[in-house]
């Protein structure tokens, strides 16, 4: 009798622990896409509310990819599938939603780089930089000795070709963690570790681009200027035009004033437009032009991109020019 009150009692069990599994890797997080409503993500640097608001005719390919996206979990819940639920639901500006997957991605798979990584640039999107830095952090740590790895696209440029690696991520989001928290030694050293494993001409530009302005920050001109000698109109940039465009203006090959000539239609253009506003306004301050540059953020931020880095950036800039 008592061996099969046992028998029985792992029976039951296994059943738990098998249904329990299966709730895990059940997702339904589409259900929470709600279009035409506004979801509250954070609040901004200068104390505005951030709102996601999903279109669902500009957007619905996001929304179908992110179904694809659970379903293929449901299929194989791997970490490349969740991990690549979190970034779908990223794409459509629900960075709450990708946080909380990509913490479970976390959890499930606790050897793994991967989601701190991703998790860690989403906090930057809704500005937790202190959580952002912790992921980075420990994310450095469990991918030391491992081989590059590249990083699939999720927004493919225009040659189709996957240009940074998972390893590069983590450095360069750390830099800009440090950076957007004003301490520019760490970001310096951070930017320093990212070169390293930049080894195509689009990581170079946008490492470089950073690191050179964390110089300039550091009142280290002349270092800057010499970081950037390297760069020069035969390099091969696929998609960091607007990172490539302000090195040029920083050597003096690019009138300052054509950065802003983007039109801001489309999503690319209104990216490249907030990314290289930053870039001059940080250019005409550091020049001492502070009410230029003032000017510059001022547009940027009304541009409506908050996600962007240069969006952010702009905000941190703005902030600490109204407490001087």
């Amino acid at each position: 009798m008592l061996k099969k009150i046992v028998f029985f009692g792992i029976l039951t069990l296994l059943f738990i622990s098998c249904v329990q599994k299966e709730k895990e890797n059940k997702v339904t997080y589409n259900k929470e896409i709600l279009p035409e409503t506004k979801v509250f993500q954070g609040v901004g640097l200068l104390g505005d509310s951030l709102f996601t608001e999903i279109d669902s005719v500009s957007q619905s390919e996001q929304i179908n990819k992110l179904v694809e996206a659970e379903s293929l979990f449901g299929e194989d819940p791997s970490l490349e599938n969740l991990i690549w639920i979190g970034r779908r639901e990223a794409y459509l500006g629900r960075y709450d939603l990708a946080i909380r997957t990509f913490s479970k991605a976390a959890k499930q798979f606790p050897e793994s780089f991967e989601p701190l990584r991703h998790r860690g640039h989403r906090f930057i999107s809704i500005r937790e930089f202190e959580r952002a830095l912790v992921d980075f952090l420990e994310a450095g740590e469990l991918m030391k000795d491992l081989p590059l790895q590249i990083e699939q696209d999720g927004m493919p440029n225009k040659l189709n070709i996957p240009l940074s690696n998972g390893q590069f991520n983590v450095w360069y989001h750390l830099g800009l963690a440090y950076y957007l928290l004003n301490d520019w030694e760490k970001a310096l050293d951070a930017y320093k570790q990212c070169l390293e494993v930049s080894d195509n001409d689009d990581l170079i530009v946008a490492t470089l681009d950073w690191y050179y302005m964390t110089l300039m920050k550091l009142g280290k001109t002349k270092e800057a200027q010499s970081l950037i000698k390297a760069v020069n109109t035969n390099m091969k940039i696929i998609e960091n035009d607007a990172y490539y465009k302000r090195i040029l203006m920083y050597k003096g090959q690019l009138n300052p004033e054509d950065l802003m000539d983007v039109g801001t239609e489309s999503e690319d253009q209104k990216l490249q437009y907030v990314t290289q506003g930053y870039g001059l306004g940080n250019f005409y301050l550091s020049q001492g032009d502070t009410a230029k540059a003032k000017s510059i953020f001022e547009k940027v931020i009304d541009s409506g991109y908050w996600s962007a880095f240069g969006y952010i950036a702009s905000e941190m800039e703005l902030a600490r020019l109204k407490n001087e």
